[in-house]
């Protein structure tokens, strides 16, 4: 039986949604809710996963394309929670662009494969590299054939970041694709991180995993209806609960509470987090025990299957040769200074060395920061119109 506690949340939840409260969590409607026009598109990749694609049409065609991709655990709807007039795509869409928000496999918008159920282990049996490998070039191959264009803009954010760069080590070619990369809070090399979560379990998950190589990946933080309206519940701007929902994102990507509008917490938790893979959070754990930017390590057992060699090989970032341009900050547990630098000085057309003039910008400042237009969107902005 239920405590009173668990009762009153419970009828509370109900409350909101027979009033018609309730955030909106689907990125389109919420795109539309905000007065921009919205076309939903699908693609499948190579190895059939199914992708689900958000589109901010431009008024004009023939408009300059930009592709936003999101990073782990979340989505497309990280690119206008904050709104109109805040929130990066509208910021974009408003300029002229064409906006284009992809999803990565396991998320919300894409959960799909053509043979696979995601019940089954092996539609959980990726982790980032097969998004770079796959899903990110399938979604600027249809986007630019869609559109016509010869070449698109890219923005990544954190694990976004991560995935162009693996693109771009095993498939040089997309080089010809990208007119500029730019990157927010660079996740390659992890060597430096202070998240303290990813540092309590990374000497143990960040091993190379003996589960995966016996059954495969799974799901990670599995999210249903319920645990999203109690999330938001809890989360609102007035609960008791509201600080508890601030420090989990501090605890992620550093503590700068004068960026987070407590308003949005709530927000945030209908839409995040938005699905991903277990490997995926194996896989950063890796970075950080190796300090190398490198493929998934499976283990001596199946590393020379699937490599040719007991360690993994590095990604080769000397194939990164589209301009790409570094947004980083000062108070980013995810991504330390010294880590972007490194990857910094290691790609062959760096174009651009930014650190976000706010010595608290935090990792997730980039895309929920209340002033992320001031310190970040607008340079953004600046540097995609030099090279249109």
């Amino acid at each position: 039986m239920m405590g009173a506690f668990q009762v009153g949340i419970v009828l509370t939840i109900l409350g909101l949604a027979l009033a018609g409260e309730r955030p909106i969590s689907d990125c389109a409607e919420r795109i539309v809710d905000d007065g921009y026009a919205v076309e939903t598109h699908q693609v499948t990749t190579t190895d059939n996963y199914i992708l689900t694609m958000h589109r901010i049409p431009p008024k004009e065609s023939g408009a300059p394309v930009v592709l936003l991709f999101h990073g782990m655990l979340s989505s497309s709807s990280d690119w206008v929670l904050m709104g109109p007039g805040k929130a990066l795509a509208y910021i974009l869409s408003d300029a002229g662009y064409d906006v284009w928000m992809g999803n990565a496999r396991g998320n919300t918008y894409s959960k799909a494969h053509k043979y696979w159920p995601t019940y089954w282990q092996i539609f959980w049996n990726f982790s980032w590299n097969e998004i770079g490998i796959y899903d990110v070039p399938a979604t600027i191959d249809y986007i630019l054939e869609h559109t016509g264009q010869k070449q698109l803009q890219y923005v990544g954010h954190s694990q976004g970041t991560t995935v162009y760069l693996v693109m771009m080590s095993e498939k040089p070619e997309y080089n010809d694709k990208i007119k500029s990369a730019h990157l927010l809070g660079p996740a390659a090399y992890m060597g430096n991180m202070k998240s303290p979560l990813t540092r309590a379990f990374a000497p143990i998950l960040g091993q190379p995993n003996a589960m995966v190589e016996l059954v495969g990946s799974m799901e990670f933080m599995p999210s249903n209806q319920f645990k999203q309206d109690l999330g938001i519940e809890m989360c609102q701007a007035t609960s008791p609960y509201a600080d508890m929902c601030a420090n989990e994102i501090f605890l992620i990507g550093g503590y700068d509470s004068e960026q987070l509008d407590y308003e949005l917490l709530e927000h945030i938790k209908a839409t995040s987090p938005a699905g991903a893979s277990v490997n995926q959070n194996l896989h950063f754990c890796q970075e950080f025990n190796s300090k190398k930017f490198r493929k998934f390590d499976y283990s001596v057992i199946r590393n020379p299957y699937e490599y040719g060699s007991y360690t993994p090989p590095n990604y080769k970032l000397k194939n990164a040769k589209a301009p790409v341009l570094l947004y980083y900050g000062a108070n980013d547990w995810m991504c330390d200074i010294s880590d972007v630098r490194q990857l910094r000085d290691e790609l062959p057309n760096m174009a651009l060395d930014y650190l976000v003039p706010f010595e608290k910008w935090a990792h997730l400042d980039f895309i929920w920061g209340t002033e992320a237009k001031k310190y970040v969107y607008d340079e953004v902005l600046k540097q995609m119109l030099s090279y249109e």
